[in-house]
């Protein structure tokens, strides 16, 4: 008997620098598709969990990328649910309409990664993966849907990693 491997979850990190804060009016079309659109993570196949602030419905008065940029971490069951609900959803009206809203990042701005299921990322590890893929390109340890990894690869890449370090 083969012992399987641990369940793994994909964790999701994307960043976006706002044009204008969030109580200006030209960004009011986004601040109303806000709650519909978190309604809809919240109820999609595959949704494990999202980022909130304590006390709020969603992140966007949580700042640690810098003041003007608001983050969405979010964990998911498989890259196919994560697919299915950024490119088949509601969501999909969001990103359409980004342009209009924040500002076009000429680093990448989205990060993918396996987690441990029941691993719940911070704010920080999503941060340094999102670094690690700016600087150092897609591996098993930060990619994005361009470029990803199944969980085994990443698995595989970490215990030869833990190896190495040994």
């Amino acid at each position: 008997m083969t012992a399987s491997a641990p369940a793994a979850h994909l964790a999701e990190l994307n960043i976006a620098t706002l044009l204008h804060p969030l109580d200006d009016p030209r960004i009011a079309p986004f601040v109303d598709l806000l709650d519909p659109v978190n309604a809809s993570a919240d109820g999609a196949p595959g949704f494990v969990w999202r980022l909130v602030e304590e006390g709020a419905d969603d992140a966007t008065a949580l700042r640690p990328a810098g003041e003007d940029v608001i983050v969405n971490l979010s964990v998911w069951e498989t890259r196919e649910a994560l697919w299915d609900f950024t490119y088949r959803s509601g969501h999909l009206e969001v990103m359409r309409r980004r342009r209009e809203w924040f500002e076009r990042h000429v680093k990448a701005h989205m990060v993918l990664w396996w987690v441990p299921a029941g691993h719940l990322p911070t704010v920080g590890e999503a941060l340094e993966r999102l670094a690690d893929l700016q600087t150092h390109g897609p591996s098993p340890r930060a990619f994005t849907f361009a470029s990803s990894y199944t969980a085994a690869e990443a698995a595989q890449h970490l215990r030869a990693g833990d190896a190495a370090a040994v």
